[in-house]
């Protein structure tokens, strides 16, 4: 039995794409998840399982249960612990800075999917792991990210952010 973590892409954002997070829970269960529990509002189901389940039979059924199609990532422990251990220190989110992690689709799960973004030098710094890039913005410099100049790319389309706190909690979760 492994432990694994659903991560669903733009749910419960501005008052669009509600879901539920019991049933969110429920339909993990009906699925033959174990020990599942949700992690806030914006879609981190944290289970366990024999087998990896597959984003897109998670995909199917979500669509069915609540009536609109919802993109999921799936990883194990194992990738998740990595991610929170390279985080640098200091990249945290506070008034002073900000940081998320993007969770990569297969096809961008590339470094050269750095290249994708352009990061301004006082603004923002970037790294890459495997299935993720880290982004880390100084706050003093937010107007000057290259965030905004993201938002509606292709790239954008195909991955799903967690700020690094949630990251680090569902990291956590999952020993």
């Amino acid at each position: 039995m492994k432990t694994y973590v659903a991560l669903l892409r733009g749910i419960n954002v501005g008052g669009n794409k509600k879901v539920d997070m019991a049933k969110l829970k429920q339909v993990c269960e009906k699925l033959g998840c174990e020990r599942v529990s949700t992690y806030i509002n914006s879609g981190n189901v944290v289970f366990s399982s024999k087998g990896a389940p597959m984003a897109t039979d998670l995909e199917k059924v979500l669509k069915k249960t609540f009536g609109f199609a919802i993109a999921v990532l799936v990883r194990d422990a194992a990738s998740m612990a990595k991610v929170a251990k390279a985080i640098p220190k200091g990249w945290d989110n506070d008034s002073a800075v900000r940081t998320d992690v993007l969770f990569l689709w297969d096809e961008y799960n590339k470094k050269s999917s750095l290249g994708l973004i352009s990061p301004h030098p006082e603004a923002d710094k970037l790294k890459y792991v495997n299935g993720v890039i880290i982004w880390h913005v100084n706050r003093k410099f937010l107007s000057k990210s290259g965030m905004k100049k993201f938002i509606g790319t292709p790239l954008y389309k195909n991955m799903t952010a967690r700020n690094v706190n949630t990251v680090r909690k569902l990291a956590e979760l999952m020993k």
